[in-house]
């Protein structure tokens, strides 16, 4: 059914909490799984839509390594399980990068655990999910991550 399967993962243990629904659905689908990290600038000033500064090159570095041992090691994990896998990492908006990704890609689901977040942390930062969800017409697991 599923071919492709995207997840984005920030590198918290709250997006993780998909992982074992990938993982059941990619076995018995006998899909890929693709894992994503996009690297989102830090917005300097909060208003209708976020600012962002140009990246500096060290910290803009750091991030993109620290992106890439993480994908790479849930990669292997998968692999070990005899399950394709594979990474990809881009930089800026989120949810317009994940949209790219599904298109080039042709992704056939989107798996992420949704943080729950409510109220002016929502309205301030936007969410991934509800962004995904407004502007993708592919099927979407999402899996509610209690808050720490």
């Amino acid at each position: 059914m599923y071919k492709r399967i995207l997840v984005p993962l920030d590198g918290s243990k709250r997006a993780e909490v998909i992982l074992p629904h990938v993982e059941a659905l990619a076995r018995s689908c006998r899909a890929t799984v693709i894992f994503a990290r996009v690297i989102e600038p830090e917005p300097i000033l909060v208003a209708t839509e976020p600012v962002y500064p140009q990246f500096e090159a060290d910290s803009y570095r750091y991030k993109m390594n620290e992106a890439e041992v993480y994908l790479t090691a849930w990669c292997g994990e998968f692999r070990e399980k005899g399950i394709e896998a594979r990474s990809s990492i881009c930089h800026g908006p989120i949810v317009e990068n994940l949209i790219d990704m599904v298109e080039q890609e042709d992704i056939d689901l989107i798996a992420l655990a949704s943080h729950g977040r409510t109220g002016l942390s929502r309205v301030i930062f936007g969410s991934v999910t509800a962004g995904l969800l407004h502007h993708l017409d592919r099927p979407i697991l999402v899996i509610r991550s209690l808050n720490d």
